[in-house]
């Protein structure tokens, strides 16, 4: 007869490694890198190669002075660095960045345990950390195929200006606007999120749920519904930074009160805020808030009553 041998949780596993989820992460975004350098020139594959490689210097160093195995081949550093390089304008002194990609991975994601231990997306952070300590800098967008140094103002930055935009919705959607270097084009984070449905890495409920509410808010409140979705981090935001499987609850409840509330916030930030856009700040605060709603939301063990009828049960 054989030994029953007794094991800690997870008792099922899969083929699925963090490499794997990362790697079609990186797949996914590779048509919005090339967006930005098409849109952007040669500035922008220049941040996003000293993003990644200061990323991954940093994770490799960071884990051999904490004298922990290193995690530099899960490709989470990889990640962390494309994605923050897109979330910065393409005319960044590359040293503001590399200052971000520190913070993204030594600060945020190392000292508090490494990958699957950070409350808060890594990139995020340290893009709002930039944009306090660099406002100028980061505020600063290059006029798409400019081959100068020519800046223009953003469509959100238009419209919280209280200023007159009249927006032509094929241009936004094929990123010929000022912005960041991943938010431009709608057409190529759109790409990205069909490969990651159908890789199974992410589902739609946060991304639909988060566009969806901010697309309900903005048609309340009077702006321009299309310019709002395709404008600024909200793609970007919704379908790369807002699924983080650390950072956003595990339960479906939780998912769908998560994605309001960025949604929520992000509109309001944009109509009554002094910035133009609030998505970043918008996924931070719901990061910060996802244990909360993951314990309002976990589902009841098997055969455990509710607290209220556990009362009456001792009642009687």
């Amino acid at each position: 007869m054989g030994k029953l041998i007794v094991s800690s949780s997870p008792h099922l596993h899969t083929k699925t490694s963090t490499q794997r989820i990362m790697l079609d992460v990186i797949i996914a975004l590779v048509p919005a890198m090339v967006a930005s350098i098409v849109i952007f020139g040669w500035r922008a594959l220049c941040l996003l190669v000293i993003s990644v490689l200061t990323s991954v210097l940093c994770e490799y160093l960071c884990r051999k002075v904490m004298k922990r195995e290193n995690t530099i081949y899960d490709l989470s550093a990889v990640v962390t660095g494309i994605l923050l390089a897109m979330n910065v304008p393409s005319s960044l002194n590359p040293l503001m960045l590399m200052l971000g990609d520190v913070i993204a991975i030594v600060v945020v994601k190392q000292m508090f345990g490494g990958i699957g231990q950070n409350f808060v997306n890594p990139a995020l952070m340290a893009r709002i950390i930039l944009m306090n300590s660099f406002p100028g800098p980061m505020g600063s967008w290059p006029k798409p195929f400019a081959a100068d140094a020519a800046t223009s103002a953003t469509p959100l930055g238009i419209i919280n200006q209280h200023q007159k935009f009249y927006p032509n919705y094929l241009q936004l959607f094929l990123g010929q606007r000022g912005g960041c270097l991943g938010e431009t084009c709608a057409l190529a984070l759109l790409i990205g999120f069909v490969y990651l449905l159908v890789r199974k890495v992410i589902t739609p409920t946060i991304p639909l749920i988060y566009i969806g509410t901010a697309a309900f808010l903005s048609l309340v409140m009077g702006r321009d519904v299309l310019t709002d979705i395709l404008c600024g981090g909200l793609l970007l935001g919704a379908i790369f930074m807002a699924t983080d499987y650390t950072t956003s609850p595990l339960t479906l409840k939780g998912q769908v009160i998560y994605a309001i509330g960025c949604g929520c916030l992000t509109m309001l930030i944009r109509q009554f805020g002094s910035l133009p856009e609030g998505v970043s700040y918008s996924i931070i605060i719901m990061n910060i808030l996802t244990p909360l709603i993951e314990r309002g939301t976990r589902p009841m063990a098997f055969g455990k009553a509710p607290k209220g009828k556990k009362k009456e049960a001792a009642q009687q």
